[in-house]
């Protein structure tokens, strides 16, 4: 019996790599593959996704709200917000802009376009001048006054152990008084004849009548629209001291730090935003918000004392039916807490710090 042959296997074309520094490759390369193609795969750039016509690309793991393809389901659903600003906002404010440059008798019955008349007589008026800086008194006051009361409160918060709730409440109930009220409770707490606080302050000598003296008549309504606006404060501070990481203030009492030296060194900086918004709400309600406390209290005296811009323009809208100037009054009054809201973001907000 003849001896078989061995069968010879083809040998498996060996390739010739340089030898490379590092790690070796764990990629092999396949017979017929040279290096220049192996190359000129790995360099092809890789063209980035293009989100598909309305379908915007956004990161995973997000959420988008579907209201449908249409945009009238979106439309319904903004529309009564929609009315409200166009019945209430705009149309009032087109309309002010309109009645601004004209002249017309009470009545509506002769109507003359007189441009920019009725501003320029405003500005050449010394009464509405006057009334100007005691606008700024007014609010700059006010504003202080809220915000330095508030965070004294929000810091005794923390302080209270008992009757804790009890305390929130009587902070709190101011805010459900009507500004007519808080202003004629001040102004019957603060009457020089039957008023108890008034007759507190004979008693320390101090001379104190409201009705006659114009400073006193300031700080009356000042410190009745301060008292109003206090819990509002109160609750963004209140709110925003919980969100305070308790483990820098433990920290600091470890270090050695007191409470309030924790509240003013600690706190107090991480509620800088609440603090930066606060204080632009309280200059829009001195603004347009305080006309109800003017009213009942003082009437815009003694001459003129309290005649703040709001006031101003309701007295010469609708008591000497000067519609023409009290418009322009209401452009201008909205262009003045404009440019107070713009300097303020111009200049105090980089000095906030938005980090926690």
């Amino acid at each position: 019996m003849k001896a078989s042959s061995p069968i010879l296997w083809p040998e498996a074309p060996t390739v010739q790599t340089a030898p490379q520094s590092g790690l070796a490759r764990s990629q092999h390369t396949s017979p017929g593959e040279s290096a220049a193609g192996r190359k000129a795969v790995a360099d092809r750039p890789v063209k980035a996704r293009t989100p598909r016509r309305g379908h915007p690309d956004r990161e995973p793991g997000l959420k988008r709200a579907n209201f449908g393809r249409g945009a009238g389901l979106p439309t319904l659903l903004l529309l009564p917000q929609l009315l409200i600003l166009a019945f209430f906002f705009f149309i009032p404010s087109l309309r002010a802009l309109m009645q601004s440059v004209l002249l017309s008798d009470p009545f509506g019955s002769n109507v003359q376009l007189v441009w920019f008349d009725n501003f320029k007589a405003l500005f050449a008026n010394g009464e509405y001048r006057q009334s100007i800086v005691t606008t700024i008194w007014f609010t700059v006051a006010q504003n202080v006054i809220t915000l330095a009361v508030a965070v004294v409160l929000a810091f005794a918060t923390d302080r209270v152990v008992r009757g804790r709730s009890v305390y929130r409440t009587l902070i709190l109930l101011p805010y459900a008084i009507a500004p007519a009220i808080a202003g004629i409770l001040w102004a019957f707490l603060f009457n020089p004849v039957v008023g108890p606080l008034a007759h507190m302050l004979h008693a320390l000598g101090i001379s104190w009548d409201p009705n006659r003296n114009p400073n006193d008549a300031l700080w009356l309504v000042i410190m009745a629209a301060s008292w109003k606006h206090i819990c509002y404060d109160y609750i963004f501070l209140a709110v925003g001291l919980l969100a305070v990481p308790a483990s820098l203030m433990e920290a600091a009492a470890v270090d050695g730090a007191g409470p309030i030296r924790r509240f003013f060194l600690i706190a107090l900086p991480m509620l800088g935003p609440t603090v930066f918004f606060l204080a632009v709400m309280n200059f829009i309600y001195g603004f347009f918000e305080t006309f109800a406390i003017i009213d009942a209290v003082t009437h815009g005296g003694p001459a003129g004392a309290t005649n703040i811009l709001v006031y101003k323009v309701y007295v010469d809208g609708f008591v000497n039916l000067d519609l023409g100037s009290s418009a322009a009054q209401s452009v201008l009054l909205m262009t003045f807490a404009l440019i107070c809201t713009l300097l303020q973001f111009r200049y105090f907000d980089h000095k906030v710090n938005y980090g926690v």
